[in-house]
């Protein structure tokens, strides 16, 4: 840790940042391949076009895109704009959190949770699940890191008060709430505590409500349409990472008027 806190803060930030950027490539694995049962270890990298093996030197994130001009070298079909944005906010966020917790274990776990994030984002955008080797690998993690950072109890009563309403909703919506939705909120409960994962629900249901009323009243779509809920929770436990004290605070000192 000391060799590391001798690193001058600038060049210390451009390693975080080009750390993210190559986690965010291992994003773009997991998204492509997981909703497909694929393992993201075997075979490296190719173009899903034309199944051609990535050189190393056209699996550089961002960079290489740029330089290919978005096109797959041997066939030159187009390779979408998705990739190298995975990368790009993948990047931004470990960043973001390396500004916010700055080297401590908090900042460790969020190395893992963001990423985590940003692929459940983009897999239940597209694919409307929410992966159980995500999310049941995330419960076990949520109880361990909860356990030492909030305490077993609140961690438990977190992990609880999450799944269990979550679950109580599912019934009562006659499977309105998805399983993965059930099983990510309880991780995040396990984390967070009992008052925090209430704050995800609370922002995760608010931004939900507000794509939601967007698209019956613009895109015309009707109120059973589905709509991911995935994003929004995953968008909720950022927030709630980053501002979720002072945030519950706000909340008490206004019912303490």
């Amino acid at each position: 840790m000391e060799f590391i806190q001798a690193i001058p803060y600038p060049l210390l930030t451009v390693a975080v940042f080009c750390f993210g950027l190559t986690v965010g490539s291992f994003a773009n694995v997991c998204i492509h391949r997981l909703p497909r049962k694929e393992s993201v270890v075997f075979p490296g990298s190719h173009c899903p076009a034309c199944s051609a093996a990535v050189r190393p030197l056209d699996n550089i994130p961002v960079i290489s895109y740029i330089i290919l001009g978005g096109k797959c070298r041997d066939c030159s079909i187009r390779i979408s704009p998705i990739y190298p944005a995975i990368e790009a906010v993948t990047a931004v966020l470990l960043l973001a959190g390396f500004f916010k917790f700055g080297l401590s274990f908090d900042f460790l776990v969020y190395v893992v949770v963001a990423p985590a994030l940003v692929i459940i984002t983009a897999i239940d955008i597209e694919h409307q699940i929410i992966p159980d080797i995500i999310t049941l690998p995330g419960i076990v993690l949520g109880l361990a890191v909860g356990t030492y950072t909030i305490g077993y109890a609140n961690s438990l009563l977190g992990f609880f008060a999450g799944g269990g309403l979550f679950y109580l909703l599912a019934v009562l919506s006659n499977g309105g709430m998805g399983g993965g939705d059930i099983k990510y909120i309880a991780a995040a409960g396990a984390l967070l505590g009992w008052q925090k994962v209430l704050l995800v629900i609370f922002i995760g249901a608010f931004l939900g409500s507000i794509v939601g009323l967007f698209q019956i009243a613009v895109q015309k779509k009707s109120r059973k349409s589905l709509i991911p809920f995935g994003p929004f929770l995953a968008t909720g436990t950022l927030v709630t990472l980053f501002y979720g004290n002072p945030l519950i605070r706000l909340y008490l000192d206004y019912l303490g008027r």
